[in-house]
């Protein structure tokens, strides 16, 4: 592709530099285009070592897994073994939920696109071994339904371990195995890691974590998350080169760039269906189908998907009418930033889509009632106050609980006024003013959830 090596050019002299700017130690980079791909990287993976970012170095891709597990249990339905409208209770009977009616209802296609409805932040460690993921699954009988199975979108990293589950009881072998040889192996893969065990053979990035505003990002205390969760995206890791090459198969509704047959082309292309709308949630996008989220964005359809670990970020965009996708791997500091520059940047100059600017508070947004949107909102990871004061500002604050107690501390943060029931902090939070979207009605007039990607069901009146 013509433009390219124009391209290339200047993510290696703004790369370093965006990150300078945004205090992001290390990042990777890799674009797919025409069958060719470019990649660069910069700063360092860990400031405690000082060892330097490469192309091949492995950054952890968070969540964007869940694009990875959904591409094995699409695999699964190639091959005639699962029914995405079969309850999940046909293959696990073993899964349990608190509302008993609702896990023998749950379908894969719901835990697929986050539709299942039940608590989906559990993080529960069950161990290193080959069976975690088993274990998991087992712990989740006291796990409440927030709505009824299908009713509407909420982020579910549980759902996607129970997939996982599923997918490693129909290939009969471990998660990371299943990466490894239906993934990986067939998409020719050199410098992927379903596990800190394999990711050692490699320069791997740690996470940085920033200990209070304005300080400089310091090395995490912790590579991963719990293996548990691997599945759902606290295991997986890779170079940018590696992440692009299996979008570049997506893109070419499943076959792999040296023309090995890794998908369908009906499941590649239904997992890029839209299936279910989102609230306004700015970066979280527009829509979902299997795996993918959906953007609306001016010029073109991108699918994409985001991931966060322990102080890493990850990002990847695709525009499947341009037959382009971008990977960007960062380990620490303020990377949305960099995602909005780099990733509109490549999207602009090869497709001409113009990437949907993350939303922004407005200084002169308008005082309002809230009665609607105060009270008490509750998950797994963390305990929701929503206030008006007697100015008549609103105030969100968040305290952390579980895990999640020990990475982030408690925030209280202004919401002004977005779009409607959607507010939006008014100072970022991890270098993002991340609208809070209002939904539902508990009866009173007042909103039953708050939903910031994930619904967190409200608790008190």
């Amino acid at each position: 592709m013509p433009k390219l090596p124009e391209l290339s050019a200047w993510l290696e002299s703004r790369l370093p530099a965006l990150l300078a700017e945004h205090h992001v130690p290390g990042a990777a980079v890799a674009v797919y285009a025409g069958g060719e791909i470019i990649d660069h990287a910069a700063g360092v993976l860990n400031t405690g070592t000082s060892v330097e970012a490469d192309v091949d170095s492995l950054f952890q891709i968070g969540s964007i897994t869940k694009v990875w597990t959904t591409t094995l249990a699409m695999q699964l339905v190639d091959d005639g073994v699962l029914d995405l409208e079969e309850p999940v209770r046909k293959y696990l009977p073993e899964f349990v939920l608190a509302d008993d009616d609702a896990a023998a209802r749950i379908t894969v296609r719901q835990l697929m696109c986050h539709t299942a409805g039940f608590e989906g932040d559990i993080f529960t460690d069950t161990g290193r071994g080959d069976d975690c993921v088993e274990k998991y699954v087992a712990t989740l009988g006291d796990v409440p339904q927030l709505f009824a199975p299908g009713e509407m979108f909420s982020y579910n990293n549980a759902a996607f371990c129970v997939l996982g589950r599923i997918v490693e009881v129909l290939r009969g072998k471990p998660y990371g195995e299943c990466l490894q040889d239906h993934l990986f192996t067939p998409l020719g893969l050199t410098h992927a890691a379903p596990s800190p065990y394999e990711a050692i053979r490699f320069r791997a990035a740690l996470g940085h974590l920033t200990p209070s505003p304005g300080a400089d990002p310091e090395p995490a205390g912790t590579w991963a998350l719990a293996p548990s969760n691997a599945p759902a995206g606290s295991m997986l890791a890779m170079r940018p080169r590696d992440l692009v090459t299996f979008a570049a198969m997506h893109l070419k509704d499943g076959e792999g760039l040296d023309g090995t047959r890794v998908l369908s082309t009906g499941s590649a292309r239904a997992m890029r269906e839209r299936l279910v709308e989102l609230p306004d949630l700015g970066i979280f996008g527009d829509a979902w189908g299997l795996g993918w989220s959906l953007f609306d964005s001016p010029g073109g359809k991108v699918v994409g998907h985001d991931g966060g670990t322990i102080g890493q970020s990850a990002f990847l965009r695709a525009a499947p009418e341009h037959g382009v996708a971008v990977a960007l791997l960062t380990n620490g500091g303020d990377p949305i930033a960099v995602y909005t520059e780099v990733i509109g940047h490549v999207l602009r100059e090869l497709t001409g889509i113009q990437l949907a600017a993350p939303p922004v508070p407005d200084p002169a947004a308008p005082r309002f009632d809230a009665s609607r949107y105060v009270g008490e909102y509750s998950s797994s990871v963390a305990d929701i106050v929503v206030s008006q004061d007697d100015d008549g500002r609103v105030w969100v604050e968040r305290v952390p609980k579980g895990i999640f107690a020990e990475l982030a501390k408690p925030e209280k943060i202004e919401l002004v006024a977005l779009n409607g029931d959607t507010l939006i902090l008014a100072e970022p939070m991890q270098g993002m003013y991340v609208p809070h979207a209002f939904v539902g009605d508990d009866g009173t007039g007042r909103a039953l959830y708050l939903h910031t990607g994930r619904a967190d069901r409200r608790v008190t009146a």
